[in-house]
């Protein structure tokens, strides 16, 4: 089976790479190698690539600089996914699309279920359900996963981002009444391959088990930080409501995603968070801060 895949430098891209079968060539591309912007470019893409499936991990995930880039979001979350399924529904490419806890409200105040009403109140969110929607107007044979709180020891992300200022500096405030589930890519990666084998279509939700808060995910990092040595002391960690730390994209207060029929469908047993977390920052710890061989 050859598969590409799209956005393969971000942190999800980069634990598919990494979690790739061995029965699967896969081909990786990037916003170096493809203009998401332009159509021309996108064929080109797949045209070389001649995949039997895509894997689309490429988006605009600037939630707050979405706000005054309306178009470019609407370019690489919709137009572009559009013309990406336009092109699978002409050579018969399957296609699995990656997208977000952002297309609903966060008002549901109950674990949102695939077939839930949308509400996206911010650019962010809507320029990737109008991505969905596209994909869904377009193939009958897709899949469209949904997830939330995504880390890895990969790019850019809020365990890394804490644990850098839990270092640098003597306290810090946390937002304690949004409410999500954090998910490591590195088990998304794995259950993304394992829906593939299984000829998945739909639309699925995958994070982690349980839920929690940013102040709930950040003392953890914390204590879990402590534990594998990637942190030498703990610091002060306050609790704030939301509208102390306002942002230019409204945040969903409440995203934890109803994963049952996912984890039925594909036979995987649910891991708590917290279990990901520690396995997550042990490899941290291998991977960046161990002392080199002698």
């Amino acid at each position: 089976m050859k598969i590409l895949l799209l956005g393969a430098n971000g942190q999800l891209g980069w634990e598919l790479q990494r979690t790739c079968p061995e029965d699967v060539r896969l081909i990786s591309c990037d916003f170096t190698g493809v203009d998401f912007c332009s159509p021309d470019s996108i064929r080109q893409c797949i045209q070389t690539a001649q995949p039997d499936g895509i894997i689309n991990a490429a988006a605009y995930t600037a939630v707050d600089k979405a706000e005054q880039e309306p178009d470019l979001a609407d370019r690489i979350n919709h137009l572009a996914v559009r013309y990406i399924a336009k092109l699978c529904r002409q050579n018969q490419i399957r296609l699995i699309h990656i997208s977000t806890d952002f297309i609903f409200s966060g008002r549901h105040f109950k674990p949102y279920k695939p077939d839930d009403d949308p509400g996206p109140e911010s650019v962010y969110g809507k320029s990737k359900l109008k991505g969905e929607l596209a994909i869904r107007e377009t193939l009958e044979n897709a899949l469209i996963i949904r997830t939330a709180w995504l880390y890895s020891i990969h790019g850019h992300n809020f365990v890394k981002t804490m644990l850098g200022l839990m270092k640098e500096k003597t306290e810090l405030r946390v937002v304690e009444d949004q409410i999500g589930t954090p998910t490591w890519a590195f088990g998304l990666a794995k259950a993304i391959w394992s829906a593939l084998r299984q000829n998945a279509t739909g639309i699925f939700h995958w994070t982690d088990a349980g839920v929690a808060s940013w102040y709930d995910f950040s003392m953890a990092i914390q204590e879990e930080g402590l534990s594998a040595g990637l942190l030498d002391q703990a610091i002060p960690i306050i609790p704030v409501p939301a509208h102390a730390y306002p942002t230019p994209a409204k945040r969903l207060h409440y995203s934890v995603l109803d994963k049952t029929a996912a984890w039925q469908m594909l036979g995987i047993h649910p891991i708590h968070w917290r279990i990901q977390l520690r396995a997550m920052m042990w490899e941290l710890y291998r991977r960046e801060l161990s002392p080199p061989r002698t």
